[in-house]
């Protein structure tokens, strides 16, 4: 089972948020998922994204491949700077 970590749009027509969701990669943008690790809004100044960093690592580790967009997300916030900071330890 391909596993990816992906957005799935919420919100009303013209104002989205996202979850920050992993899903099996057949499922559908907005359906079935395994697991809710965070979110990401857009509409805020700043953008506000929250994620768990332990559940995010641990979904990577298992094999599960974040999507561009995510990726980049998880760039921005810090995430692989922990991840790296854990591993020297």
């Amino acid at each position: 089972m391909a596993v990816k970590i992906r957005l799935k749009r919420m919100g009303a027509k013209k104002s989205p948020f996202y979850r920050i969701v992993v899903a099996d990669s057949r499922s559908p943008r907005d359906g079935r998922f395994i697991e809710e690790i965070g979110y990401y809004n857009p509409l805020t100044e700043p953008k506000t994204v929250k994620f768990d960093n332990e559940k995010a690592i641990k979904w990577i580790k298992n094999g599960a491949k974040p999507t561009d967009t995510v990726e980049r997300l998880f760039k921005e916030n810090g995430l692989f700077e922990n991840e790296d900071n854990k591993s020297e330890e």
